[in-house]
């Protein structure tokens, strides 16, 4: 990324200002869209380092943008939402959202959680992250985020991406459901069993797919997954 901009994408006049206010105090450049229409053009052409996307906007909703903006970037992306039932977070998962913060929020928050999601992300790579991971016809590139099934890509969110990773690098291990947590999300977060289940029935969908209905994704009950 060539410079901090974070693009905001929120409608609530007072809300975007306060966005603005906190992020630039903290060194960031900001651009506020109020409409969703032309949101994912402008992310395109713009490249910014992060965007805050609401998920209920005028001209197009946040989950159909992140969906969209998944398909050629993996920019860090942020939602705030009032919506705060686990439909909605597990949802906004699978379309490739990397954390979400429920109003009414601390806009100090915010701040705290946008400065924790670029640390993640620009991390140097561990010693051994650029090799590429292959098992069974999937391959795994680190370095391109790239996950590839034979000839087809799969268009993996990062948590899918990290999940696989970690399960590929020790091929009939069982994982529990907090060791995947662990490896799947750097920012400390906690999520739920159901949130992990979420993401593992996905990838299982994915896969199965790319590999001719194969099933390689196995869970152990009581324990957690592995993959063989």
């Amino acid at each position: 990324m060539t410079d901090q901009t974070i693009i905001i994408v929120e409608d609530e006049d007072k809300i975007a200002q306060i966005l603005v206010d906190y992020l630039e105090k903290d060194g960031f450049k900001t651009r506020v869209l109020n409409d969703g229409s032309d949101a994912v053009a402008v992310i395109k052409a713009g490249n910014p380092a992060f965007v805050i996307l609401d998920l209920m906007l005028p001209g197009k909703d946040g989950l159909s943008i992140c969906r969209e903006v998944r398909q050629f970037s993996s920019v860090p992306i942020l939602m705030l939402t009032a919506r705060v039932d686990e439909i909605d977070r597990l949802l906004g998962l699978e379309m490739g959202a990397d954390d979400y913060v429920c109003k009414p929020f601390l806009p100090r928050e915010v701040v705290a959680r946008v400065r924790t999601i670029l640390r993640r992300v620009n991390q140097p790579p561990v010693s051994g992250t650029r090799d590429i991971v292959e098992y069974r016809g999937i391959s795994l590139f680190p370095d391109r985020f790239l996950c590839q099934v034979g000839d087809e890509e799969l268009d993996l969110t990062p948590v899918e991406f990290r999940m696989l990773q970690t399960l590929l690098s020790h091929p009939g291990r069982v994982y529990s459901r907090e060791s995947l947590m662990r490896s799947s999300y750097h920012d400390d977060r906690v999520v739920s069993d159901r949130t992990i289940d979420s993401h593992i029935k996905n990838l299982r969908k994915k896969l199965s797919r790319a590999m001719g209905d194969e099933e390689v994704i196995h869970s152990t009950y009581g324990v957690g997954y592995k993959i063989e």
